[in-house]
């Protein structure tokens, strides 16, 4: 679900080290019990895969018949490939400073966030 975490980061900033491997999948789970509690679970999850299906499509722009296909098994790709994929727009070779000066302030110390 991280790369969903991902694709659906605002446009222009999802990045993605170049040593970084992005998965896809299909939801998975595990239940047991009596036949009917067990027909109840299997239709969430494939709820919940119509619904990762069609956000996938959402923010990569890759029609959902695609994503599916993709998504039957666990689909490893590199940041370039997840790029061309619509999950990344960038592959970074290392953290950006302004990423850096905003997380950390006064010699390594956090910023005080009541001055504002």
């Amino acid at each position: 679900m991280a790369s969903l975490l991902l694709a659906a980061g605002a446009k222009g900033e999802r990045r993605s080290l170049p040593n970084a491997t992005v998965m896809i999948h299909q939801p998975s789970g595990g239940y047991s019990g009596q036949a009917k509690d067990m027909t109840i679970h299997t239709k969430q999850i494939v709820r919940v895969w119509d619904s990762l299906n069609a956000l996938y499509s959402k923010h990569t722009g890759q029609p959902v018949d695609i994503i599916e296909k993709n998504m039957d098994r666990d689909h490893f790709m590199t940041p370039e490939e997840a790029k061309a994929f619509g999950i990344i727009d960038e592959v970074i070779d290392e953290r950006p400073m302004a990423l850096v000066t905003d997380a950390v302030a006064n010699d390594g110390k956090e910023k005080d966030k009541s001055s504002k």
